[in-house]
């Protein structure tokens, strides 16, 4: 049984003010710690290891919490986590969301090289070049882990990975597949095709449309879908790098689909298309 009265009880304590600071890029790269907040995610770290070692360091829960999630509690410590119980004045310190959910974790870096996303072998991938809002990385990173992608590829354009925004975001999927970060657009492309993997951009004002690809039987093969910033798309430069610029197709009268959207509609066309055995029909299909 957790003990009746929290250890932490000062948003100043050393250990508060530490992970506090870890809301901030700095420090979480000085540090090479995140935070991960809620159940979900502070689950999935105590499940994660990476070269033998575990991801989850640091829990800080109230007492209600503790009770709550009590196998999640159990998990971390078994996973060698300090687990902190403390006031809920502190939790609110550390969180960066207006509701905390009673538990955050502080969490190691888990991102990959690009070199061994390649060794890997990949046959989806989404690459997301030049993605600044961390919300819509962290959702479509959750849709490459849906879909079934074998990695994640963050450009030196996009996002920090670790931004609280975009963790919460993949709710978990930051601990299910491989993220490759910082990687130049150029040499990702290049090395993905070395691979014999298809470079598709997708973009509102591709060439060519989704289900004519889908129909011609294009998107069986090795894929990595490249997702540009949702404001104004995809530079020419990076466009000009892909073997097909591609365009989820609007039935109806909507201007268009938000990024998330469209990286869940092309992923999982890909997907289907490779898991089909002859051909795939189009995705808008009855």
């Amino acid at each position: 049984m957790p003990p009746a009265a929290p250890e932490l009880i000062s948003p100043r304590s050393p250990r508060v003010v530490a992970a506090r600071r870890l809301a901030r890029r700095n420090f979480r790269g000085k540090e090479r710690l995140f935070l991960a907040e809620g159940p979900q995610a502070v689950r999935e770290a105590a499940a994660h290891r990476a070269d033998g070692t575990a991801t989850l360091v640091e829990v800080f829960a109230t007492v209600e919490a503790a009770e709550r999630y009590a196998d999640i509690v159990g998990a971390a410590r078994a996973a060698g986590a300090r687990v902190h119980l403390a006031e809920d004045e502190v939790i609110a310190d550390i969180s960066t969301t207006v509701t905390p959910q009673g538990l955050v974790g502080i969490c190691r870096f888990l991102d990959t090289s690009f070199e061994d996303v390649l060794k890997a072998r990949p046959r989806l991938v989404a690459v997301l070049a030049h993605v600044r809002d961390p919300g819509n990385a962290g959702t479509v990173l959750r849709c490459a882990d849906a879909a079934g992608a074998e990695a994640v590829v963050l450009t030196d354009a996009s996002v920090d990975l670790y931004n609280p925004k975009a963790v919460r975001a993949s709710v978990g999927s930051l601990f299910h597949l491989p993220v490759a970060v910082g990687v130049p657009v150029e040499q990702a492309v290049a090395g993905l095709k070395d691979l014999g993997v298809r470079i598709v951009a997708a973009d509102g004002a591709g060439e060519d449309d989704l289900d004519d690809e889908l129909d011609k039987g294009t998107m069986g093969g090795p894929t990595a879908w490249v997702f540009g910033n949702e404001a104004w798309g995809l530079p020419e430069e990076t466009r000009a790098l892909a073997d097909a610029v591609v365009r989820v197709p609007i039935h109806g009268k909507a201007e268009s689909l938000n990024l998330a959207t469209a990286a869940a509609v092309c992923l999982y066309a890909s997907a289907r298309a490779q898991r089909a055995s002859t051909g795939c029909r189009s995705v808008t299909d009855s």
